[in-house]
């Protein structure tokens, strides 16, 4: 320790290296009428590779688990999840907070789409003002007794997956891909970043993987066979699955009937995830 240091008034301490620095710590408190037993983040490097799909998908089958589920919405600029769940209204407030809304099947569900007077009112608010609204998600919506709450995060590594982080009792994350190999690079970059904040990567989901043939059943792949098994084992990643292509979900995503599908592709996925 260093001669000049002052272990009274570590928050002033500008000493470089210094043994009595403590990090400081960012989360925020839940809600006091929220019990949320584990918080997993869906991340993904780039836009487009289905990360709210898998987001709805992990919810639906945890629920038929019997597990309590909740989906965070963190995805302010460009929301999806209330859509494919078929959720529409505004969230009501009473003095305990920000009142959830309900899927069919029970899942809880938060969005800004959920707060806007018109859902097709595009959310122009810069950094500060949307990691202020993910921190609101967290700790002044009603969550309940919830088992898992998932996070469904825009892509990137930028200010929300940077807040979600910091902010909220990340216990894991998961990371959406697709097969082009450019995409390797990219989950890197998310598994690097939650490698840096200290947060287990729990799964890796490569999305769009192929097409099944619906007369002889062989899989076509579009985009190139891929290599999310070869990543997942290189990085340790304990889960993986490779999600096909399913006409009938994007179907039931227009149609907010997600729970609708019975998926059974993802099971060994889910039941790995839930043992960790």
């Amino acid at each position: 320790m260093s001669e000049s240091c002052n272990e009274s008034s570590c928050s002033s301490c500008n000493v470089e290296g210094c043994s009595s620095r403590k990090a400081e710590d960012f989360h925020v408190p839940a809600n006091a009428k929220s019990h949320v037993k584990h918080v997993i983040g869906i991340v993904s490097g780039k836009g487009g590779v289905g990360k709210s799909l898998v987001t709805s998908e992990v919810a639906v089958l945890l629920q038929k688990r019997g597990f309590k589920v909740g989906i965070l919405d963190a995805d302010i600029t460009g929301p999806s999840i209330p859509k494919v769940f078929g959720v529409h209204g505004q969230a009501v407030g009473t003095e305990d907070g920000i009142i959830p809304f309900e899927t069919k099947t029970g899942i809880k569900i938060i969005s800004v789409n959920l707060i806007l007077d018109n859902e097709e009112t595009p959310v122009v608010w810069r950094g500060p003002v949307i990691a202020g609204v993910v921190k609101q998600f967290w700790n002044e919506v009603v969550w309940g007794d919830i088992d898992y709450l998932l996070v469904d995060m825009p892509p990137g590594t930028g200010d929300v997956p940077l807040t979600v982080f910091q902010s909220l009792p990340v216990d894991g994350i998961v990371v959406v891909t697709s097969p082009q190999e450019l995409v390797g690079m990219i989950v890197k970059k998310a598994y690097n970043m939650a490698q840096m904040m200290n947060i287990p990567v729990l799964g890796l989901v490569q999305n769009m993987s192929y097409i099944a043939c619906p007369d002889c059943g062989k899989k076509i792949y579009i985009f190139g066979e891929g290599h999310g098994d070869e990543t997942a084992k290189e990085l340790g990643i304990p889960a993986y699955v490779a999600m096909p292509m399913i006409p009938e979900i994007a179907a039931l995503c227009d149609a907010g009937a997600i729970e609708d599908f019975d998926n059974t592709y993802m099971e060994e996925f889910i039941h790995t995830l839930t043992e960790k």
